[in-house]
């Protein structure tokens, strides 16, 4: 690590209470986990030294299949209809990512640039780039079911665990269902 470079990790939706500014401010992938993301943004422009970058990177983690083949019967569009309502319900925003852009120009950041990637749900799509991509999100989406699901099934929806680890085993057969194309923005 270069001598002029420090890292610092806090509790970002605590007050600020750093006594020098940064060059450079990052966030990425706090869907579901802030819940007052303009405040945070604020800060984060408080923060940044004049001349300075900040980066957030964040998903809108709505699923959805241009070509129609994510059907709202599906235990996967039950999973994740009823994973971002829990989320909601918990005061955390599931889908922050269309949303920073403006988030940035209302906490006074200038030069503000958005781009929106969209990001399959395992190897289906013909693109070789994209398949690649899906195949490697699958696998992340795989990994973490459980943690994305079991709280909030289980503690604010009042669930019985046999109960989500049916449904989550449902959903594992969705994802890894080629004829399902699946996918969500980043």
């Amino acid at each position: 690590i270069p001598p002029n470079v420090k890292f610092e990790v806090d509790d970002c939706e605590e007050p600020w209470t750093f006594q020098e500014k940064f060059d450079v401010v990052h966030a990425r992938y706090l869907a579901a986990a802030v819940e007052n993301w303009p405040r945070l943004v604020a800060q984060a422009f408080q923060f940044t030294k004049p001349g300075g970058y900040a980066e957030f990177q964040d998903y809108d983690l709505e699923y959805y299949a241009e070509d129609g083949t994510l059907g709202q019967d599906l235990p996967i569009s039950k999973w994740i209809t009823t994973l971002l309502q829990a989320s909601r319900d918990f005061k955390r925003d599931p889908c922050p990512g269309p949303k920073l852009e403006g988030w940035m120009r209302d906490a006074g950041f200038a030069d503000v640039h958005a781009t929106r990637y969209k990001i399959p749900i395992g190897p289906w799509p013909k693109d070789k780039h994209l398949k690649t991509i899906g195949a490697w999100n699958l696998v992340q989406i795989e990994e973490g079911l459980e943690a994305f699901t079991l709280r909030l099934f289980t503690q604010l929806l009042r669930w019985s665990t046999e109960e989500v680890q049916v449904l989550l085993a449902n959903v594992r057969k969705n994802l890894r269902d080629p004829k399902i194309h699946a996918q969500f923005d980043l």
